[in-house]
């Protein structure tokens, strides 16, 4: 049971408080409600550059990382399709330090033509060494677009292309700024050996004063229903041949995520799971395969990727795929199995639940999603799927027509 307060300022700013005084650390974490799906399509990647951006320096504070080392704290940030989240550790003693420094970027980022170039260059680097000079890195760049024609999902949070970096200007990226990093489409959470009264003083203190802005509003295009199969084969210079098989699944709020969070944990955590054992350790078609869910707040993907054994035909490791998902869909799944992937599922719960990082985010998040209470229900919703619940889903997703499928092929 994670508890927390709430309270909201004046110009918008969100605020949560959860008091933890079993170790004398405090983490300051802030969620912008942006990601790389709220980008212009012309104009993509730019919510990972801000991410970037943020760190070189804001109107009062020309150096971030200083003044936070010089107080004992660490700092870091991720984005993805959905949103962008910094956070702050530090120790509770040092807590103003974080909000001065927050508090700072979010009033205004020290916009210069050097620093964007500095930024631009690194993430330019980033997606040629990542996406395009590693053997698979542009498996999403490909993935992706074969999935989704109209949603923007269709690009990956690095950006569709690198022109599109390397051709942001500093008018673009100030007015990414105006529309998304503002008070209104933010939220705070302090988590730590912290008391809600001393965070709500430093709060009023530091973010108070910081001009409200418009809450952006998102009217992304839905996707429409798939309905017929997808293929791309591409032949690179890779180690082993590969298949990305991605299926659209329900989104984080809707009906049949939880089923299919838990049909990926049967398909492949650990190796006990049935692809595995079936595919890997007994038939030995693949070196290593995993099914995993993008976890989208809008419909997401279900995806099945694997490296081939070497000398195996991929129309038969394909078809091996397809024969364990057909067991999905026409067997129920033992009780035994379905009990062993929950009881696992509820431990990583409960190890979350110890991180101080952990619960910050995850509070942030389920506030977002509409309510941080809801954290605390998180468990029983997946303790209540019935292998009824598991073999319903199965049968509406894992279909021909509903599939993307990538062939990567050694030349």
């Amino acid at each position: 049971m994670v508890d927390f307060n709430r309270f909201v300022l004046s110009n918008g700013l969100k605020v949560l408080v959860h008091e933890d005084f079993t170790n004398p650390m405090a983490v300051v974490n802030v969620l912008y409600d942006v990601g790389a799906r709220d980008e212009d399509p012309e104009k993509t990647g730019f919510a990972h550059l801000f991410e970037h951006l943020m760190f070189g320096g804001s109107i009062n504070v020309p150096s971030y990382d200083e003044p936070l080392q010089r107080v004992g704290g660490e700092n870091n940030a991720f984005t993805s399709n959905d949103i962008t989240n910094y956070y702050i550790t530090l120790p509770a003693a040092n807590l103003e330090t974080a909000f001065w420094l927050e508090s700072d970027r979010m009033l205004s980022l020290a916009f210069s033509q050097k620093s964007l170039e500095v930024q631009k260059n690194v993430v330019s680097e980033e997606f040629k060494q990542r996406y395009l000079n590693q053997p698979y890195g542009d498996v999403w760049l490909k993935l992706r677009p074969l999935a989704y024609k109209e949603h923007p999902y269709r690009w990956a949070t690095i950006g569709k292309e690198l022109s599109h970096i390397e051709e942001a200007t500093i008018g673009d990226v100030k007015g990414f700024f105006a529309k998304h990093y503002n008070p209104s489409n933010a939220i705070l959470v302090v988590g730590g050996s912290v008391y809600t009264s001393q965070v709500k003083e430093l709060a009023e203190k530091w973010f108070g004063s910081i001009p409200r802005g418009e809450k952006p509003i998102r009217n992304l295009p839905k996707e429409p229903v798939q309905l017929e199969a997808r293929r791309e084969v591409v032949t690179a210079d890779v180690p082993l041949n590969a298949i990305y098989m991605a299926f659209h699944m329900p989104g984080r709020q809707d009906n049949g995520y939880y089923e299919c969070d838990l049909i990926s944990d049967i398909l492949s955590r650990g190796n006990a799971s049935r692809l595995y054992m079936s595919l890997v350790k007994e038939q030995k078609l693949f070196s290593e395969i995993s099914a995993y869910i993008t976890s989208s707040s809008d419909p997401g993907l279900f995806v099945i990727e694997g490296k081939l054994t070497e000398g195996i035909d991929p129309q038969l490791a394909e078809a091996a795929i397809w024969n364990e998902i057909d067991i999905l869909k026409n067997e129920l799944i033992p009780e035994r199995e379905l009990t062993k992937v929950k009881n696992k599922v509820e431990s990583t719960m409960v190890f979350a639940e110890m991180s101080l990082l952990d619960k910050a985010m995850n509070l942030a998040f389920f506030e977002l999603m509409g309510n941080a209470a809801e954290l605390n229900n998180e468990t029983q919703k997946y303790l209540l799927v019935t292998q009824q619940d598991l073999q319903n889903v199965a049968n509406k997703v894992f279909t021909k027509q509903n599939s993307s499928t990538l062939l990567y092929l050694a030349n």
